[in-house]
């Protein structure tokens, strides 16, 4: 089981993350764990061909530090040097990532490594039920490991439908849209505009419809414009962010031919399709007219007086 994360850091930039839930890290504990009981059962042999007439209390003693440098030394050292994948990760295709999207680091393996000794599986952990119960609790599905090293276990083999292609300015919006003040647009509303965009073609018309209007509502009133009368409100929300990546387009490329350093990651407004291609241009229906200047606020008119007009299945049709 898993589900779509999706992070916003500071800067805005969007990090769509494919959350691991229990059933796949079940899987890559279970095949790491036969992999450190191949480890200690070849010590084990190792030192009973070694020292055959070791006493009882040293071989007592080395056998438990050998323990402990196995099953804790063993994800340690596999997750700082890949970067947060074990060999169990790395053949379910997960990795392990700080909680804002980042590469973990040899601190974060190890309280990894000691909360899952001492805590989620073997101390105090009776044998994994801790952190199956705390994993299960949890929407990310961390376990105390998780929590106390701020890290996250996520999917590295996304399906492309996972990925949102860009957006394309519909038709006849462009001079509408250029008149704009987009500095007053919150990050968050417009990344909840994207996912709703993204997911457009998925949804029922009526829950499309109802969570459509309620998004166009809060921009317009964010930007002090409302939804051109006659404009579906995906075409509009549309129109908003095709002008916001705009214009982060022309700051970008401005700053670039200054000379300056361009700033890491896409901001929300212009992040880059992972499946593959770019949206078409919309096509309207025939009939929508698009005034030049924007009118006063409006509420939102209830479903039943909203008129019908005729829209793609998907607004992010690639081409062929």
């Amino acid at each position: 089981m898993h589900e779509e994360s999706e992070l916003v850091t500071g800067e805005a930039v969007v990090l769509d993350l494919r959350v691991a839930k229990l059933a796949s890290r079940a899987l890559a504990m279970a095949l790491d764990v036969l992999v450190q009981f191949v480890l200690l059962f070849g010590s084990f042999m190792v030192l009973v061909i070694a020292l055959p007439d070791i006493d009882e209390a040293l071989g007592t003693a080395i056998l438990l530090v050998l323990l402990v440098l196995v099953m804790v030394g063993y994800p340690v050292v596999f997750e700082t040097l890949s970067r947060g994948r074990s060999l169990g990760k790395l053949a379910v295709g997960l990795r392990v990532v700080r909680v804002d999207g980042g590469p973990i680091r040899f601190r974060h393996a190890l309280v990894r490594g000691l909360a899952g000794f001492i805590v989620d599986f073997w101390t105090l952990g009776l044998f994994g039920a801790v952190a199956v119960i705390v994993s299960l609790c949890s929407s990310d599905g961390r376990r105390v490991g998780d929590f106390l090293a701020g890290t996250l276990v996520i999917r590295e083999r996304v399906p492309e439908s996972a990925s949102y292609p860009a957006i394309a300015m519909p038709p006849g919006l462009e001079g509408w849209a250029a008149q704009l003040d987009l500095t007053r647009l919150p990050d968050d509303l417009a990344l909840a505009s994207r996912q709703f965009l993204g997911r457009f073609g998925q949804l029922r018309p009526e829950a499309s419809h109802a969570l459509g209007w309620g998004l166009a509502q809060q921009v317009g009133d964010a930007l002090g414009t409302p939804v051109p009368p006659g404009v579906p409100p995906w075409a509009f929300l549309a129109a908003v962010l095709a002008e916001r990546r705009n214009r982060d387009h022309a700051r970008a490329f401005q700053a670039y031919a200054a000379g300056q350093p361009p700033a890491w990651g896409y901001p929300v407004s212009q992040a880059p399709a992972t499946g593959g291609g770019y949206a078409a241009p919309h096509t309207p229906p025939p009939g929508w007219g698009y005034p030049a200047q924007p009118h006063p606020v409006q509420p939102a008119p209830p479903h039943s007086a909203v008129p019908e007009s005729p829209a793609p299945e998907n607004p992010f049709t690639p081409p062929s």
